[in-house]
């Protein structure tokens, strides 16, 4: 008789039953190649070029301008900047402010009046209109916020017009206030005004207010005007931008060159200066001193700027 043969496992089992099968490890994962890496270095650098490009542009006018302030009418017809020679920046000043009796210190006191007082009564009404269309319900309330925004949409050189007949009606052309009311009027800050409100005023609070025996504008003064600080700050820059550059408007409001802004003299003085050059030294230093203001303006008010631009970015 044969000797029993014990089975033998199956062909390929490497475990006994009931074991767990064993688990491989993963290969670790390569480190990054140059080939992976070579679109994220090409990434950064356009980015960077873009912003450099965009410094440029913004910077090298205001530099050129430095530059050309600092020289005298000669330097300027030969495009001599960079020497170290020719410089007058102090004769150019006093030139300026000597040229026809000192009327651009009266520009520039004008450009100041409308520009910072137009801003601050524009930004409070702005701000009240957009508050008014936030917190309170009334008849026709979506219809009349759409007209304010049919109002951003139409550019202001197109209204300066009508503006010059309805002035002229009434008699104020060629006086302060043909430019100063329409600037106070401003659909933008209305709608700025109204997304500051819902970002920045609870309706609680109001509520609260209301409860304590606060009146309507006693709430809007004491609580909710306090809270829209940002919001009045990026309202304000905004419109005192708009009515520094202002030049449409007084060109067609104005004839009297005692009530000129700086943008509108200044370009009567350039006009000028094709037939007489001793204007361009004079143009080119009132240039300067006429983006100082807005220059001083934002840098002051950056923090409360930056702020009122992220409202309501994370509600």
């Amino acid at each position: 008789m044969s000797a029993p043969t014990t089975p033998r496992a199956p062909l390929g089992s490497g475990a006994p039953r009931g074991s767990r099968p064993r688990r491989t490890r993963r290969a670790p994962r390569a480190p990054h190649t140059a080939a992976s890496a070579g679109p994220r270095l090409l990434g950064r650098v356009a980015v960077n070029a873009i912003v450099g490009l965009s410094v440029l542009y913004t910077l090298l006018p205001v530099l050129w301008l430095l530059l050309a302030s600092a020289k005298n009418r000669g330097a300027l017809f030969r495009s001599d900047l960079l020497s170290l020679g020719d410089f007058s920046f102090a004769d150019n000043l006093a030139a300026l402010f000597a040229m026809e009796d000192g009327i651009y210190g009266r520009w520039y006191l004008n450009s100041l009046l409308y520009a910072v007082a137009g801003a601050a009564v524009s930004t409070m009404i702005s701000v009240a209109c957009g508050y008014a269309f936030d917190k309170y319900r009334f008849r026709g309330k979506e219809k009349l916020f759409g007209l304010v925004l049919a109002g951003v949409m139409v550019p202001p050189t197109v209204l300066a017009l009508p503006l010059y007949l309805m002035a002229s009606e009434v008699g104020l052309v060629n006086t302060f206030w043909s430019v100063f009311i329409p600037v106070l009027f401003n659909p933008f800050g209305v709608y700025l005004g109204r997304v500051f409100s819902q970002g920045y005023v609870p309706d609680e609070v109001l509520e609260a207010a209301r409860v304590d025996g606060a009146g309507e504008l006693a709430s809007y003064f004491r609580v909710a005007l306090r809270m829209l600080g940002p919001g009045l700050v990026t309202v304000f820059l905004f419109q005192l931008t708009a009515i520094w550059n202002n030049f449409f408007l007084p060109m067609v409001m104005l004839s009297d060159q005692k009530l000129f802004p700086v943008s509108l003299g200044l370009y009567v003085w350039n006009s000028a200066a094709v037939v007489t050059p001793d204007y361009y030294p004079v143009v080119i230093s009132g240039s300067l001193l006429a983006v100082l203001p807005l220059i001083a303006a934002f840098v002051l008010l950056q923090r409360h700027w930056r702020s009122g631009l992220t409202a309501g970015s994370v509600k």
